[in-house]
């Protein structure tokens, strides 16, 4: 039986991921800030939320494609931007992009992505946004604006929730840093976790690829706490594509977004990995509906473990959803395959969903009565 085979939920790609990669690896992409307590309650706070069934309905034809910024997508969930993927297996990056070019769904370039951002686009078919952190005087983050325009991104994100790099106590141990530095503590872990290593060494250490030509440098403790809404006023000008800004969970922030002539706004807790008593970003979702109205794209991310999980996120007044360690799971559980084995599961636990609540159709209505 293949890797692939054994995953039937996210739970298991999790589980798997564990047992093969590095306990520094895993713990980057499974962590979460402080104790954790804030992740454990933002799973609740979903867990919480509950769909109601309906009946005698007509389900046996179900379309879950949906538009977003004109454009019809297979799915209602992409990828949600992550940083150094190629730790989960060498070409992770790439392998996403594929998915994102096979099912026409937007793939979240991050900044600190593995593969330079010129290539992503290029294996996505152009499904591919491209993420964006403000850091330092913010001169580097405009040319990296400028070189994701060249490269013919069309849809920019805006990462507003790090002003600090939250503490994560589970980096921290393992002393795991960015650019990756192998040391005795990491050469040890390595040594225990021989199938990841091999593989790895014979791809080569991973790299934050954007960085790795002249003129582009990244510090990732560099404060990006200087960026305002003058900053935000400057990207809106500077690009003429989509821009959605990532990481609010304030009404009052996402009317003054609305306001400030962001395209989309993406409710997100930064998978609970910034600030341990921030809320939970599934409460959160029907306030910031309410405010910025029924008609203005709202996405949303963090947590997302299922299809119903999905579901949940639609009625509770998103328009797009997208799923992020998850995935990174399943490529280090069974690599492509076991990417494409997830990504069918969340396909038919969405689908089951749907049919179980009386749903046809992928769309603004599923949050009306």
């Amino acid at each position: 039986m293949s890797a692939a085979a054994h995953i039937h939920s996210a739970g298991d790609a999790r589980r798997l991921a564990k047992k093969r990669l590095p306990w520094m690896v895993f713990d980057y992409i499974d962590g979460a800030a402080g104790d954790e307590s804030g992740a454990a309650r933002h799973r609740a706070a979903m867990d919480a939320v509950t769909l109601e069934p309906r009946i005698l309905r007509d389900v046996s034809q179900r379309d879950l494609s949906a538009r977003i910024f004109g454009q019809t997508a297979d799915r209602p969930f992409g990828i949600a931007p992550m940083g150094m993927c190629n730790l989960a297996a060498p070409g992770a990056d790439l392998m996403l992009a594929r998915l994102a070019a096979k099912y026409s769904v937007p793939h979240g370039v991050s900044t600190v992505a593995s593969t330079p951002l010129e290539r992503i686009i290029e294996v996505a078919e152009g499904h591919a946004w491209f993420q964006l952190y403000f850091s330092g005087d913010g001169t580097g983050t405009f040319k990296l604006v400028e070189r994701a325009h060249a490269a013919g991104y069309q849809t920019l994100v805006l990462t507003v929730d790090v002003p600090e790099v939250g503490r994560r106590p589970r980096e921290l141990r393992h002393g795991f840093k960015m650019p990756f530095r192998i040391g005795p503590r990491q050469f040890l872990d390595f040594a225990l976790h021989p199938r990841w290593s091999l593989t790895s060494l014979v791809a080569g250490k991973p790299q934050m690829a954007n960085f790795q030509m002249d003129g582009f440098t990244f510090d990732r403790t560099e404060s990006r706490a200087r960026a305002t809404w003058d900053t935000l006023a400057r990207l809106r000008e500077a690009w003429p594509g989509k821009l959605v800004v990532k990481g609010v969970l304030n009404p009052e922030d996402a009317a003054a977004l609305r306001s400030a002539g962001v395209d989309a706004i993406q409710v997100s807790s930064h998978g609970a990995r910034q600030l341990q008593s921030a809320p939970a970003p599934i409460t959160a979702l029907p306030r910031i509906r309410a405010a910025v109205g029924p008609d203005f794209p709202l996405f949303y991310d963090s947590g997302l473990r299922s299809g119903e999980d999905v579901l949940k996120a639609l009625c509770q007044g998103a328009d797009f959803a997208f799923f992020g360690r998850i995935l990174q799971f399943a490529i280090a559980a069974a690599g492509e395959p076991g990417l494409h084995r997830m990504w069918d599961i969340l396909t038919e636990e969405l689908s089951s969903a749907m049919a179980q609540t009386g749903i046809t159709q992928i769309g603004r209505s599923v949050a009306d009565p």
